[in-house]
């Protein structure tokens, strides 16, 4: 029999813990490969860790509704037979895995311990500072100030190891108070009846509605929103798609929809546009190398979710709708990965497939432009022919780009408009 430690893998960028949201076997179930073992929240997605190996699962550590950063211990498995040369590959992989991790400790804290180096070694009013203590102070980002204002015990009123701990304890217990006051606000609030009309129902956002409103909020504070609208005639594309779908259905086993054309159509204009694929750190503004396209999704209980594909201008055709009908189907059975919904650089919402003709889309942050799509619809257009202007029936749709002011300009966004455009009006399988 062999042990393994099932650890928190990583969770996608800037994550560094989850929250233990319910565990789905208890201790002594006999468990599959590959099984969802436990229920884990981010403050970006919920998500499901598999068991690595069949076996028992012998111990449950993390607890439900703790907090485990990255890397830590959730629960040990053991598998009951011998083990399979394949499956001693996954467990020297799971080994390494969690060297890695404690690899990656090591280096956050040698980090620290530069920066603590970096520190001077007396407050401003000359106390002096222990390079223990200086590390403790910058991993727990506490300030000159407020070392200045602590009275040291150590001798000639030093600040020791247990004065720096201190102050942390008593930063945690006032932290604890503010939450214990606003929860006591929030449940008085909670019970404060509201004075609604007869029939009327009163219904509590659900966490991810939660972290949904707070990023939208969040975007319209941090940029300057400004929305720029362009028609496209797409009946040339229509044509095309229609004519080719079944053909593409049963050579690739794929349906064929729009959304993976208005992808590479993106593609193509964020490559020659490349200061659309922007994002703004302070006063710095960090032009992407990749092309990671999200596409909003509208998931069953009416919340949202960004799936992105990544190097979207690398993929063909093919490519792109298999990724698309992928992330699409996993995300409203809630089985995409972490990694599926971060790292875009730029966000596609379609506004048509609920048959609307635009919208102002709010930029989803830190990216600095968002285009959202029209319904396509048959629509009378004046178009030029060599015997002159006729009125005939078209397939028209809207494009609407909303961005951030701070960095991309009007003639910007207007040409990287009338670029989608000129690909979308122009669109053909040679360009496949």
């Amino acid at each position: 029999m062999a042990r393994m430690n099932i650890i928190l893998p990583a969770m996608g960028e800037g994550v560094i813990e989850a929250t233990i949201n319910k565990w789905l076997v208890t201790e002594g179930a006999q468990v599959k490969e590959d099984d969802p073992l436990v229920e884990v929240a981010t403050d970006k997605v919920d998500s499901e860790v598999p068991a690595p190996v069949s076996g028992t699962l012998v111990s449950i550590v993390a607890k439900e509704g703790s907090v485990t950063k990255i890397g830590e211990l959730l629960a040990i498995i053991e598998n009951n037979s011998t083990l399979t040369k394949e499956d001693s590959k996954k467990v020297e992989k799971e080994v390494e895995r969690i060297r890695e991790t404690i690899e990656t400790v090591k280096q956050e804290k040698s980090e620290v311990e530069v920066l603590s180096h970096d520190m001077k070694s007396r407050t401003p009013s000359g106390k002096f500072i222990s390079p223990l203590v200086r590390s403790i102070a910058a991993r727990e980002g506490i300030s000159y100030s407020d070392l200045d204002k602590t009275t040291g015990t150590g001798m000639d009123g030093r600040i020791t190891k247990d004065d720096i701990l201190k102050i942390i304890e008593n930063r945690e217990k006032a932290e604890e108070a503010i939450k214990a006051l606003e929860a006591v606000k929030a449940t008085k609030k909670e019970k404060t009846p509201y004075n609604q009309p007869h029939g009327d129902e009163v219904i509590p956002m659900d966490r991810v509605r939660k972290l949904i409103a707070d990023h939208m909020v969040m975007s319209k504070r941090t940029s300057p929103h400004v929305t720029s609208f362009i028609d496209a005639d797409v009946t040339r594309l229509v044509n095309w798609r229609n004519s080719i779908k079944e053909k593409f259905l049963a050579a690739e086993g794929q349906k064929l929809t729009l959304t993976p054309i208005f992808i590479d159509a993106v593609a193509r204009a964020l490559y020659e546009f490349p200061m659309v694929n922007i994002s703004v750190d302070g006063n710095n503004i960090i032009k992407k190398k990749n092309i990671n396209i999200g596409m909003a999704t509208a998931l069953p209980d009416g919340n949202l979710i960004v799936p992105v594909i990544k190097n979207a201008n690398e993929k063909n055709l093919t490519g792109l709708a298999k990724a698309v009908n992928d992330l699409a189907e996993r995300a409203r059975i809630n089985k995409l990965k972490p990694d599926e919904i971060t790292g875009g650089t730029f966000t596609i919402t379609n506004f048509g497939s609920y048959n609307n003709l635009a919208g102002t889309p709010i930029i989803n942050q830190p990216q600095a432009a968002i285009l959202g799509t029209g319904v396509v619809r048959k629509t009378p257009a004046v178009i030029e022919t060599p015997d002159g202007d006729m009125i005939a029936i078209r397939q028209i749709m809207i494009l609407s780009l909303s961005y951030d002011h701070r960095v991309i300009d009007g003639a910007l966004a207007g040409k990287f408009l009338h670029k989608v455009k000129e690909i979308l009006e122009n669109y053909s399988p040679d360009l496949i």
